[in-house]
């Protein structure tokens, strides 16, 4: 609970043990209530949760447990679920707001806006409810999913002018107007709810700063308002595990919270995963969820330029194998391969590049020519796709090889003599569908 707060003898300067019952107010009670309904997500779904409907799940659950959530009377008059939003909008340094629904997205408005925890780490909510409250002040050498720097968070007539003669040694204020802005902390799910997607010929590449920069002071400046941002200041923001990109997908694809499974619906269109290859041997697994009668699917790999709005094997920039009579795809030939899959397959995915040419031997590309620029209080670098001299460029490589599995058992080789372009070839679990479809993947290693 978040009703009191507690010293023993040896922490507390008088030497006495020291205890203070508090009355949990609205905002400490949507605290104790989004972190129930996140355990139970967890414990009890499938794919869990970290967003939750106002309407639906937070004052559900607070209207039943008022009384084992706080001393407070309840309210007479019903008007205290028209403050949940006020509450929880104001308080960004511990709530994530989410206000509609994804582009293309199934979810209806009437669930929206919905509400999630800034720190998904249950164990650190305790009895004092600013501990839960993120600082706003950071260091030159944090990113934004580093630890930020504590500061001050002074109330009352004239504490904004004594922390603004104080300071902090070695920290510098933010503020939501400053271009450089990034102490925002991402997501639980790693990548910020509102974002541009790859379309139109351009792409984007979210940003973080980069503490190995050769003149990082300049984080620190506030003098970049109307003016190119250095893009050697900034690095691109690398992710932790393999997921399901949100930015590199098409729009009308509905990710799941956790970033492992897509559902889709009304033809083909793609998803990329978060991380590439360039050399080597490399597998992932998917497993098909739901798949209705009169659906397909095509899975497979994809290069970053392949068409997201386009069957996967469309082009020369993505090689797939269809769900329906087991066909496999590229540059849009079909030809027999395998059996269907279907329903509650798990289909594995092995790909072989050799490890002497250009791609290679390439160091990742860091996009620090790139342009950058603001959207929602992140940065992003902006790349602008040359399909054409992309195209032009790829040339097969030997050895190379895919070779796809279904239920552990080898299909034979897919595909063989690759291109090789001038990027590295991405993992993609791609939903074709005409009703409802869910694909989930990649999930594991092979054995």
């Amino acid at each position: 609970m978040t009703n009191y707060v507690f010293h023993c003898n040896v922490c507390h300067h008088s030497g006495n043990t020291y205890f203070l019952r508090k009355q949990a107010n609205l905002r400490e009670m949507c605290l104790t209530a989004l972190a129930n309904l996140t355990w139970r997500s967890r414990t009890q779904d499938e794919h869990p949760k970290t967003m939750f409907s106002k309407d639906k799940d937070i004052i559900p659950f607070i209207d039943k447990h008022w009384e084992c959530m706080t001393t407070r009377q309840r309210p007479g008059k019903l008007t205290w679920p028209n403050n949940i939003v006020k509450a929880m909008s104001k308080e960004r340094d511990v709530f994530l707001v989410k206000e509609h629904p994804d582009p293309g997205s199934k979810d209806p408005e009437e669930d929206y806006p919905k509400f999630g925890l800034l720190d998904q780490d249950l164990a650190n909510i305790g009895p004092s409810y600013d501990s839960q409250k993120q600082p706003t002040s950071v260091s030159t050498g944090t990113g934004l999913n580093g630890g930020l720097a504590p500061g001050g968070t002074g109330k009352g007539r004239g504490a904004k002018r004594k922390q603004q003669e104080g300071g902090t040694t070695g920290t510098a204020k933010r503020t939501r107007s400053d271009p450089l802005f990034s102490a925002q902390r991402l997501p639980p799910h790693g990548y910020p709810l509102e974002h541009p997607f790859n379309k139109d010929g351009y792409r984007y590449i979210l940003a973080e700063p980069d503490p190995h920069a050769p003149d990082p002071e300049k984080l620190e400046l506030d003098c970049w308002a109307g003016k190119p941002i250095p893009g050697d200041l900034y690095r691109a923001c690398l992710y932790e595990r393999v997921l399901l990109t949100l930015h590199d997908r098409a729009p009308q694809l509905k990710i799941s919270d956790d970033r492992l499974t897509v559902t889709g619906e009304k033809g083909y269109s793609m998803v990329r995963a978060s991380h590439g290859i360039r050399k080597g041997s490399w597998y992932f697994e998917a497993s098909i969820d739901d798949m209705p009668p009169d659906t397909a699917a095509r899975l497979g790999w994809s290069q970053p330029l392949g068409n997201l709005q386009a069957p996967l094997g469309y082009d020369k920039f993505s090689y797939s194998w269809r769900s329906k009579k087991g066909t496999r795809f590229h540059q849009s030939i079909g030809k027999h391969y395998s059996n269907s899959y279907g329903q509650g397959d798990i289909l594995g995915f092995y790909i072989e590049l050799p490890d002497s040419t250009e791609t290679a031997k390439a160091l990742p590309d860091t996009y620090k020519d790139k342009a950058l620029i603001k959207f929602k209080s992140y940065l992003y670098f902006e790349e602008k796709d040359y399909l054409d001299k992309a195209e032009k460029s790829l040339k097969p490589v030997t050895p190379s090889k895919m070779i796809f599995y279904k239920n552990g058992i080898n299909q034979g080789v897919a595909f063989e003599n690759l291109f090789e372009g001038i990027r590295p070839f991405v993992p993609c679990c791609q939903p074709a569908l005409h009703t409802d479809h869910q694909a989930a993947g990649p999930t594991s290693p092979p054995v």
